[in-house]
């Protein structure tokens, strides 16, 4: 990798469209990891159960499984900008009953768990929708920068957000709540006043063919079929975020403001490195850098699961966050360079089922395997998974192990049989 003269980093912010998209998604991440703090640490404070920590992940994994297909079509109908805005007012009026239940003492893991599920819907059409917006605001050739750059927002929100969370929380959740729905209204206003020169979309009727034609599409590329159902096995097999209050309150011996510093970790690890990747070009070997990257995850998993003090464990994550974000550009610039404008939400939703659900699916997994076997053999089981998925990855995609560049021209492909719904 190398910087490349024609296309500078700071060649992004002079398209006012992306800059106003890049100031929305550092407030509303930032809320958004401030939220996650206050509910896992709040929920484990009202029943000490580490299944329960887990169901938090089941409540977002669900909605964002059965409506990824329906919210990737909606993304190819409508304006996008007014899907994320409307997914983001419904997170917000979530938020804002978190805060108000819970300063009215009157909130319960149930509660709870509702308002995260209906988070998780909006959040379900949010992701196609956003996703989708990113190519239209800047030019092809700086598309991976703008990736990258556009991660470190959420990555640099994601440092303060949780250790200001953890600090919070002190105070009480309820005050988490009340800043992180301040945060996701600032994010709203941003996404309202953000204007952008689009093609109008084509509008098609609800049909089996166009719902699941992004299944069709990433079955017909071996390539993005393969990083996407990596970072699926890798995150899920791999993933402890989940475990991180167990692993600060009974292993580490902290409170919540060493949660919140452990929430940080991996995001000062993905934040520099997103900063590097924005100054650098991917030119060669982006396959077996991804698949190194993934192994690397691994790793460092294992190194977590060991750990027995908080600076080897943040230092652990520190490495984790800096692993995932070369896997994650790699991931994000090959599935949008290669699929056409009127695709883009449909894919980019099959995407969230592999991508962004295994995240909630993960911490599932964790959540169910430690309350078996206990959280560090719960990690240990997860990282070693995760390097033994890298390895068959690496047999079962030859091509994806031999690429050589972001960039490949798709190919045509055939369309299925129309089956009206």
């Amino acid at each position: 990798m190398r910087p490349s003269p024609t296309a500078p980093a700071d060649a992004l912010f002079r398209h006012r469209a992306f800059v106003a998209f890049w100031f929305a998604r550092i407030a509303s991440s930032f809320g958004f990891q401030m939220l996650s703090v206050a509910v896992g640490w709040q929920i484990y404070a009202i029943t000490g159960r580490a299944l329960d920590l887990g169901l938090i992940g089941l409540a977002q994994f669900i909605p964002s499984v059965l409506l990824a297909l329906p919210a990737g079509h909606v993304a190819d109908q409508f304006e996008r900008r007014r899907i994320v805005l409307l997914g983001q007012v419904v997170e917000w009026v979530a938020i804002a009953l978190l805060a108000a239940l819970t300063l009215m003492h009157d909130i319960h893991e149930a509660g709870i768990l509702a308002l995260v599920f209906v988070i998780g819907v909006a959040k379900a059409f949010e992701f196609p929708a956003m996703q989708s917006m990113l190519p239209a605001l800047v030019p092809a050739p700086i598309l991976p920068r703008a990736m990258a750059v556009n991660a470190s927002a959420g990555q640099a929100a994601m440092i303060m957000g949780p250790a200001l969370g953890g600090f919070l929380y002190v105070a009480g959740p309820g005050v988490v709540y009340v800043i992180a729905g301040a945060l996701y209204l600032a994010s709203v206003v941003l996404m309202a006043k953000l204007r952008y020169e689009s093609a109008p979309p084509r509008r098609e009727p609800a049909t089996l063919k166009t719902v699941f034609a992004g299944v069709h599409f990433i079955r017909q590329r071996p390539d993005v079929l393969g990083v996407i159902s990596l970072d699926l096995f890798a995150v899920l097999l791999g993933g402890a975020t989940a475990l991180l209050p167990i692993f600060a309150k009974d292993i580490l011996h902290t409170g919540p403001w060493g949660l919140g510093l452990l929430r940080a970790a991996p995001a000062v690890g993905a934040l520099l490195m997103s900063l590097w990747l924005a100054r650098h070009t991917m030119q060669r070997r982006v396959g077996m850098t991804m698949f190194a990257s993934v192994a690397g995850f691994g790793v460092a998993t294992l190194v977590f699961a060991l750990s027995t003090t908080l600076w080897l464990s943040m230092a652990a994550l520190f490495a984790l966050g800096a692993f995932d974000m070369v896997s994650m550009v790699v991931r994000g610039a090959l599935v949008q360079l290669d699929t056409p404008d009127d695709m883009r939400g449909r894919v980019s939703a099959v995407n969230a089922i592999f991508i962004n659900t295994s995240n909630q699916l993960g911490e599932f997994e964790s959540g169910l395997l430690a309350a078996w076997v206990g959280a560090v053999p719960a990690t240990l089981i997860g990282g070693v998974g995760t390097l033994l998925v890298v390895g068959l990855w690496m047999a079962m995609f030859p091509t994806l192990r031999r690429r050589q560049r972001l960039h490949n021209e798709p190919e045509p492909v055939s369309e299925p049989a129309d089956q009206t719904l």
